[in-house]
């Protein structure tokens, strides 16, 4: 790709179609709002409304309610995460490039952003409240239906409806744990077969990431902080704010530069349950 050749809008929409490919964390998030995103500190506003309340009603008569004004809610979302990217392409490889190695490294920038996004989706379990905390010290795959079942009972318990769309997230230790456990129903989902997706259980779409986070108890225990959630609990928005191509003044390349907005928030608390598996290191 010659730099005379470069369209700046078509390879960022290419980026943002790579970055699609490999998101697991950020896939399962509620993506649609409002909002101008140019640089970090923005806010993006996250808007709905309030219940609707429901009546009985009567044949032939004037309805017992009266008329209900619906309650708005607005939420703010800050993009608190910029993500670069900087790499060349020297004129000598990019004579020998097949496939082209331009169309390569913006795959590879993708995969990368792709994993920050995930892990600071991730990184939001330090923000659910201790009541939806399910731990278990010492985890193996003799425990997994017990912890799913417990997980299920404690978002419908939370006015989570059985019908929502809820996933599982685990690491790759608990994943084979589940494996073992032979619980997972298959499914014909293809898409979600290239991100992560291992199967079903208990109306939970199971995910496996290696970007799930894991902290050290300061023992043997090193505790994977597994996420079940509906796919609204998560609220992200994102921005591909600029793809550039340039000729470094001192090499005889072409080189892209671009950078990643992005934001996450927890807008539905009570849709989001931590499990805190702790798993000995010599099982990780």
């Amino acid at each position: 790709m010659a730099i005379n050749d470069f369209i700046p809008t078509v390879w960022s929409e290419t980026l943002y179609n790579e970055l699609n490919k490999e998101y697991i964390g950020v896939s399962n998030c509620n993506r649609e709002f409002e909002g101008d995103i140019r640089s970090k500190g923005d806010t993006v506003r996250i808007a709905g409304i309030g219940k609707v309340n429901v009546f009985d009603y009567s044949k032939n008569a004037d309805f017992s309610s009266t008329l209900q004004t619906l309650d708005s809610t607005t939420r703010q979302l800050q993009i608190t995460q910029a993500k670069a990217f900087n790499f060349q392409i020297d004129d000598i490889d990019k004579a020998q490039q097949t496939p082209k190695l331009m169309k390569q490294a913006m795959r590879q920038a993708a995969d990368a952003l792709a994993d920050a996004a995930d892990r600071y989706v991730y990184s939001l379990w330090s923000e659910i409240s201790e009541e939806n905390v399910i731990q278990k010290q010492t985890v193996s795959h003799a425990d997994m239906i017990d912890l799913l079942l417990t997980a299920r009972e404690k978002l419908l318990a939370n006015n989570v409806s059985a019908n929502a769309d809820t996933v599982l997230e685990v690491s790759p230790a608990i994943a084979s744990m589940l494996l073992k456990a032979k619980i997972l129903q298959s499914s014909d989902n293809e898409q979600a077969l290239t991100n992560g997706y291992l199967g079903n259980f208990v109306g939970f779409d199971v995910y496996v990431s290696n970007n799930i986070a894991k902290a050290d108890d300061g023992t043997d225990q090193l505790y994977h902080k597994c996420l079940a959630r509906t796919k609204r609990a998560i609220a992200f928005a994102e921005q591909i704010n600029s793809v550039e191509a340039y000729r470094p003044e001192k090499r005889f390349a072409d080189a892209v530069k671009g950078l990643h907005l992005y934001g996450a928030k927890i807008v539905y608390p009570k849709e989001i349950l931590l499990l805190d598996l702790g798993v000995q290191f010599e099982f990780v």
